[in-house]
């Protein structure tokens, strides 16, 4: 337990799988797993992705989708994060992923990061996730704070981020590199604390 001016910070937050699984019948979020690497190749071997998400590779080849899908199983067994695909319920097929990851386990801060597939943009599936995925991490994991980055320029990303009601802070000025873009990369930087969640 840490100790601050003022009293006792009593954050716990447990970032396991939740039972039952996140849905609000539009959209349902599950781990990965190994029947989703078809899914995760196509999506992410996409030229608006690897724009936006600097990290991933490209061409992004079905062994990159099973690399991605051993490390989320590894990072949920070691507490570092909780990685899901977003499904469209009407369909089955998956419509992207979304994933928080741990920035500070002692104040109970995370960030948010998702991508969207092509056939299932504009449809506010996204959006949808977003919401399911952070109210869970406020009400349920005990988070205190998600934290959400997107490119300035990722005019999509923002608008989830400001639909799914999240505030945005401010800009964090020249703070990545888009190696494939060569430039460097503003991040528009967005929250959500627990105080917000209605």
């Amino acid at each position: 337990m840490l100790r601050f001016p003022g009293g006792l910070y009593r954050g716990s937050m447990e970032l396991r799988p939740p039972d039952p699984p996140l849905s609000d019948r539009i959209v349902s979020l599950r781990p990965w797993t190994l029947d989703d690497v078809p899914a995760i190749a196509a999506a992410c071997d996409d030229v608006e992705i690897a724009r936006w998400i600097h990290a991933l590779p490209s061409p992004y080849r079905v062994s990159d989708a099973r690399e991605y899908v051993v490390s989320t199983e590894s990072a949920w067994k070691d507490g570092l994060g909780v990685f899901f695909a977003v499904v469209d319920c009407a369909s089955g097929d998956v419509a992207g992923s979304i994933a928080l990851h741990v920035l500070d386990r002692e104040l109970a801060n995370v960030e948010v990061g998702y991508w969207t597939a092509a056939p299932a943009r504009g449809r506010g599936l996204t959006t949808r996730a977003l919401r399911l995925l952070s109210d869970w991490a406020l009400r349920e994991a005990g988070a205190q704070r998600v934290q959400l980055r997107a490119d300035v320029l990722n005019t999509a990303s923002l608008r989830v981020a400001e639909k799914a009601g999240y505030t945005r802070e401010g800009t964090l000025r020249a703070s990545g590199f888009n190696a494939r873009q060569g430039r460097r990369v503003d991040y528009a930087v967005f929250s959500l604390v627990a105080g917000d969640a209605t």
